[in-house]
């Protein structure tokens, strides 16, 4: 029987780390004292458990620096390790998530639908969160509320009261950005098999909450004529269970669609009817190029059927994760679900958006922004329109992020993306946008990055040569 050691308490499972890879060359290891301490052992013992990972050639020892995995020729490394089980991921899942987020440059990326760095108030925001930090120190190392800040809660509602949209503070969460709160909010209004409709094309994000909760999809259509297809909602709700509607009805993503005020009005009319509740997406309400902020369903509903949610990810900085929803008469299931994905959010997101609405930073950025947006919009629609083939069409946003295009029938997409990538564009595929294949021939640009001349130039070219891939 071969003899054991006491080191090898320790010595095995470092081992076993470097042949499986998870340890690599160069990596510092643990100190004689640490290991000591850890296992109880004696320093002679842990030397010798050393010594002998040294004699098979596994470690070295750097005088007066510790001990290190040793660098090892490419065939020992493949004789001796022992592979990890592979990692199972969704293929469609990871192609959607890189399509809509993965960048090339500044210059060339049209598919991140967030604020670009020369685009996001940096100084402003750093130098807002220094203050934060220095007034209010170590209590934003503590929990705060679950259901979030009181102060801040009621300046989000009072702020909604200013553009015509009562909200109760006390109804209010604040949530880990959109998606959380969109997730609590279906959470709240459905269990698993229900049917839920959504506007269409719908984003990536919103797809992936909906089909992880294991609900049903009715996409109804935002078409270009009045923003939402009334009459496809209204069939859909009379043949249907619908339980809930996801609809963004200002700058609606990817279109930019703007709902008027009737359709608003004509579709709380059909779920009041049908007792559907909707969840309103408000996430870029802020981002008009007209002279004011646009009406919310929520502004129109009088019956409590409308849960509203919004974030500051969009309008600020992306890493700001910080969002909220408004669920009135289901906050007592909203704010348990809530609990749940998180007992808060962070304190000092929480504390940095107060500051910036208390003393009117955030209106006073959103004023520069949102002429950045539109200059930008208006550079690319001219672009687009003059360099792509003929039969291209590009709906002009009123607001919002993006641009939504449509190409010839007979254009060549996978050609056409081909070339996109082989020179570093990114657009973001209209098949991202649905459960069905309906928009093979769409695609979203996104204008939240500075237009540079050199991005100009790409797209023109890349119009130039859309013209040599129609069939």
């Amino acid at each position: 029987m071969m003899k054991s050691y006491k080191y090898e308490v320790f010595t095995k499972g470092i081992e076993e780390q470097i042949r499986k890879g998870i340890l690599k060359a160069k990596d510092r290891l643990p100190s004689v004292r640490e290991i000591k301490e850890r296992y109880n052992l004696s320093t002679s013992s842990v030397q010798s458990g050393f010594e002998s990972l040294m004699i098979k050639g596994l470690i070295e020892s750097h005088p007066r620096s510790g001990y290190f995995v040793a660098e090892m020729k490419e065939c020992c490394i493949s004789e001796m390790k022992t592979k990890l089980a592979p990692v199972v991921r969704d293929e469609v899942f990871m192609k959607n998530m890189m399509l809509t987020s993965k960048q090339a440059s500044e210059a060339t990326s049209f598919n991140n639908a967030v604020p670009g760095d020369l685009l996001i108030p940096q100084k402003l925001i750093l130098r807002t969160m220094q203050e934060v930090i220095r007034e209010k120190g170590a209590s934003l190392l503590r929990y705060y509320p679950s259901n979030g800040l009181e102060s801040l809660r009621k300046q989000i509602a009072q702020r909604m009261g200013i553009y015509g949209c009562t909200l109760n503070p006390e109804e209010l969460i604040i949530t880990d950005g959109a998606l959380q709160a969109l997730t609590v909010a279906l959470s709240s209004a459905t269990k698993a098999g229900d049917i839920v409709a959504l506007d269409s094309p719908c984003v990536f994000s919103v797809l992936e909450v909906i089909t992880n909760l294991g609900l049903k999809v009715i996409e109804v259509p935002a078409n270009d004529h009045n923003g939402f297809d009334l009459k496809y909602f209204q069939k859909a709700c009379a043949e249907n269970n619908v339980r809930a509607l996801v609809v963004t009805p200002n700058f609606h993503n990817p279109t930019g669609i703007m709902m008027s005020d009737e359709t608003k009005k004509e579709l709380l009319r059909i779920a009041e009817t049908h007792q559907v509740c909707i969840i309103e997406n408000d996430i870029y309400s802020d981002l008009y190029f007209e002279e004011e902020r646009p009406s919310s369903i929520k502004s129109f509903d009088h019956k409590g059927l409308v849960m509203i949610y919004s974030s500051f990810s969009k309008t600020l900085a992306p890493g700001i994760r910080l969002g909220w929803l408004y669920a009135g008469s289901y906050y007592s299931k909203a704010e348990r679900t809530k609990f749940v994905l998180g007992r808060t959010v962070s304190p000092i997101y929480q504390e940095l958006v107060l500051r910036f609405l208390q003393e009117n930073r955030y209106e006073r950025h959103l004023r520069s922004f949102r002429k950045k947006l539109h200059q930008q919009a208006v550079q690319l629609l001219d672009v687009l329109r003059e360099y792509f083939p003929q039969d291209s069409y590009f709906l002009q946003p009123q607001g919002g992020y993006s641009i939504w295009g449509q190409m010839p029938e007979n254009m060549d997409m996978q050609k056409f993306y081909q070339y996109c990538e082989d020179h570093k564009v990114l657009f973001t595929p209209g098949d991202t946008f649905s459960l069905t294949d309906q928009y093979s021939h769409h695609f979203r640009i996104v204008f939240a990055e500075r237009i540079t001349p050199e991005s100009i130039i790409l797209l023109e070219k890349i119009g130039k040569k859309a013209h040599d891939l129609l069939i």
